[in-house]
């Protein structure tokens, strides 16, 4: 873990001070530090960090909308670490692209634990698959050893979190997975809420449908979850 480096965005010095020595107590040697959007957003582009906690409420731009100006150019994991507390605001935190959502006050050690769960996620994307190369739906493909996603023909970037609901899906296809189920397996917590799948699941269907509000590939099988329709019988290359 050390070797991985955090961004950190927050204008609050307090949580910045506090954050920065538990995470070095925890071994993370390499913690950056960003007190405005702006900063934030070129450290992100010319750092390339593997991780980021970002505070919503900065003083030259709300966090939802550095959160999708930062998933336009690269699907580094993102956390939101904020005061704003509501269902709305963690669907908004969600449908910009964040990965996970840690509400103020918050205990810090619960922080790092998020942090390297994010972690070991981005990292078991590739490593987890290794017997084929290729998943071709013929309108989209994926690569599990590189987490590129391919639809009609172009690249599409894809947040660690949804490239690994995709890959569950493929994974399962024509299965009906309740949403208790897809949260356990791929978040690995426990049940967490509807809220967290639908919205990821949705923001899949902008990516790899042709109509998204009529999708050909996840359906929504009426109080039971999900469904992964694969119309090929040659799903690996």
């Amino acid at each position: 873990m050390e070797d991985h480096k955090i961004l950190i965005v927050d204008d609050d010095q307090y949580i910045l001070d506090l954050l920065m020595t538990v995470f070095e107590k925890e071994g993370f040697q390499n913690v950056l530090i960003a007190t405005t959007g702006a900063e934030a957003f070129s450290m992100t582009t010319q750092n390339t960090p593997h991780i980021l906690l970002l505070d919503v409420m900065l003083p030259d731009i709300d966090g939802f909308t550095l959160c999708g100006k930062i998933r336009s150019e690269t699907d580094v994991p993102i956390l939101f670490l904020t005061a704003k507390t509501t269902d709305l605001d963690k669907l908004q935190g969600f449908s910009f692209g964040g990965d996970d959502y840690i509400t103020k006050p918050f205990n810090p050690l619960e922080v790092v634990a998020r942090v390297k769960a994010q972690l070991r996620r981005s990292i078991q994307i590739p490593s987890q698959r290794t017997r084929k190369q290729i998943y071709d739906y013929g309108f989209f493909n994926i690569d599990p050893n590189t987490g590129r996603l391919i639809v009609n023909g172009a690249r599409v970037e894809c947040p660690t979190q949804e490239m690994k609901l995709l890959l569950y899906f493929c994974e399962h296809p024509n299965q009906i997975l309740s949403k208790h189920q897809i949260y356990k397996d791929v978040w690995g917590e426990l049940y967490g809420g509807d809220s967290t799948v639908m919205v990821h699941v949705r923001r899949l269907r902008e990516k790899i449908e042709e109509e998204p509000s009529r999708p050909k590939w996840i359906k929504t099988v009426r109080g039971l979850g999900y469904i992964f329709e694969s119309n090929t019988n040659e799903e690996w290359l």
